[in-house]
């Protein structure tokens, strides 16, 4: 590999070409939940700038064709034919195999999953979402025990790390080890569509089978989303409305409790519009999109306080700390009985507006070419 040429550098201010980025598009194949949906709004962002060149790389040995098909419209992708297991393992390791011998070469990498790439030459640039990682590393799915080292050592590579949130940019500085200057916060941003979503027409409701009043939960489902502690507050106050959960995975559902399971981006804008109030209880949150994406459609919203749902919250929703069962209940009647004024719905949806994914792809620019400046 020594043959190959090193990936030339954008000259400052990147007046004669653009900057040519490869992007871990992995999380694009499949269903999406929070990953996937940065993933795929981050992409599109960039494949309309004209300061960025930009490909995406699929790591699986089945099915990463299919990434043709999911990315913005001229947009190229490449595969990486080696399964993930084995590339993570040897990633592990070493920088071997390096992505740029499967998929040319790159002034910029970056791994918006979590996991860096080998490299040859190229800047490394990570997107840590979160540290529930670390936090409890016994809830990780078997094929991901090794992602606690996996990140530890993508971040000591890495010449900048994403994070969503100055929570987690914090966090993953002090708990990583890295300096804080390394690290750039590019928030997520919410989709257009989300600020003039509708509720549920009558048909919707019977297809879905959707109470005419509910508090919704939207995410995958999973021990540190507090849903034991929801639904503890949920039975403890019969008065308030049933329950929906809507995301993949396996939730605990009852008479007053339903699944809706995993929906399209179309009839969750209906289901969040429709509802009595969006309730996210987490124990870790590295964002929190479902909390603006409530308060766009004028949604009541109730969450734990922690600190990246207090950042991106702006004081427009119900915090409540986090285990508190009757503390839960209590809000939750408060977020569907007190009116607010119209002023207040102007104020939700404009603090919402001010999360954009154009301003999500601007901040990841100013983030590769930092990588860039200390490569």
């Amino acid at each position: 590999m020594a043959d190959l040429p090193p990936a030339r550098r954008p000259p400052p201010g990147g007046t004669t070409r653009p900057v040519r980025v490869l992007l871990d598009g992995t999380p694009l194949l499949g269903n999406r939940t929070g990953v996937g949906r940065y993933t795929a709004s981050l992409a599109e962002e960039l494949a309309s700038m004209s300061e960025v060149d930009m490909r995406a790389v699929a790591f699986t040995m089945r099915g990463w064709r299919q990434l043709r098909r999911v990315l913005p419209h001229g947009a190229r992708a490449r595969g990486m034919p080696v399964s993930a297991r084995l590339l993570r393992q040897s990633w592990l390791r070493s920088r071997f195999p390096p992505v740029e011998l499967f998929a040319g070469h790159a002034d910029v990498v970056h791994g918006t999953n979590f996991v860096l790439p080998g490299t040859i030459r190229a800047a490394g640039v990570l997107t840590i979402h979160d540290l529930a990682f670390l936090d409890a590393p016994e809830e990780l799915a078997p094929s991901n025990q090794d992602l606690p080292e996996l990140v530890r050592r993508g971040a000591a590579r890495a010449h900048v790390i994403c994070t969503p949130t100055a929570a987690v940019a914090d966090a993953v500085s002090e708990r990583l080890h890295v300096a804080r200057e390394k690290v750039v916060v590019t928030p997520l941003g919410v989709d257009a569509a989300w600020f003039t979503g509708r509720v549920p027409t009558k048909e919707m409701r019977e297809r879905l089978r959707l109470p005419s009043e509910y508090l919704l939960f939207v995410g995958a489902s999973g021990p540190r989303k507090g849903l034991d502690w929801l639904l503890n507050a949920h039975s403890a106050a019969p008065d308030l409305p049933p329950l929906v959960f809507s995301g993949p995975g396996r939730f605990t559902v009852s008479d007053r409790v339903h699944h809706l399971g995993y929906l399209s981006e179309v009839d969750l804008r209906h289901v969040v519009a429709g509802a009595s109030a969006l309730v996210l209880p987490s124990r870790d949150e590295g964002f929190g999109l479902p909390v603006l994406e409530a308060l766009a459609c004028d949604v009541p919203v109730v969450c734990s306080d922690i600190p990246a749902l207090r950042e991106i919250s702006g004081g427009y929703a119900h915090l409540v700390p986090y285990g508190e069962v009757d503390a839960l209940s209590d809000a939750l009647r408060a977020a569907i009985s007190d009116p607010h004024p119209a002023s207040a719905s102007i104020a939700h949806r404009a603090h919402a507006a001010t999360f954009t994914w154009h301003r999500c792809a601007q901040a990841t620019v100013t983030a590769y070419r930092k990588a860039l400046n200390r490569h």
